[in-house]
């Protein structure tokens, strides 16, 4: 099991920065790929970024591309996502996921482990 915790999240004007952190315990986390997803008020859970296990392959989502930069520190247990340039439609609840099987994936079911969440909002 890993149990997954997010920091880093707030209230940011339009086009200010913040960067999101998510801490791994309980497995060894250089073995999973992780996963950033979000989730607005009535909408599905979205793809946002997405980092193998030794941090040399990424993938975002077009919507972020170019705006948001995901890294992970393996020694620290520890993914982030960088967010810049933030836009009042990047308000969402952002989570963090781990899956085991290492892959790059973009959707949220190949995810095995779910972190609570860390709001961000995005006033304008």
């Amino acid at each position: 099991q890993v149990q997954l915790v997010e920091s880093g999240g707030g209230l940011v004007q339009v086009g200010g920065s913040l960067r999101l952190s998510c801490v791994g315990s309980g497995r060894t986390f250089s073995n999973y790929a992780m996963g950033w997803f979000r989730q607005a008020p009535g909408k599905e859970r979205e793809f946002v970024a997405t980092i193998s296990r030794s941090g040399g392959t990424t993938y975002y989502a077009e919507s972020v591309k170019g705006r948001f930069t995901i890294s992970r520190d393996n020694p620290k247990s520890t993914v982030y996502l960088q967010m810049n340039t933030l836009k009042p439609e990047d308000t969402a609840v952002y989570l963090c996921a781990a899956d085991r099987t290492g892959g790059i994936h973009t959707t949220p079911s190949p995810y095995d482990y779910w972190g609570q969440g860390t709001q961000v909002t995005v006033s304008s």
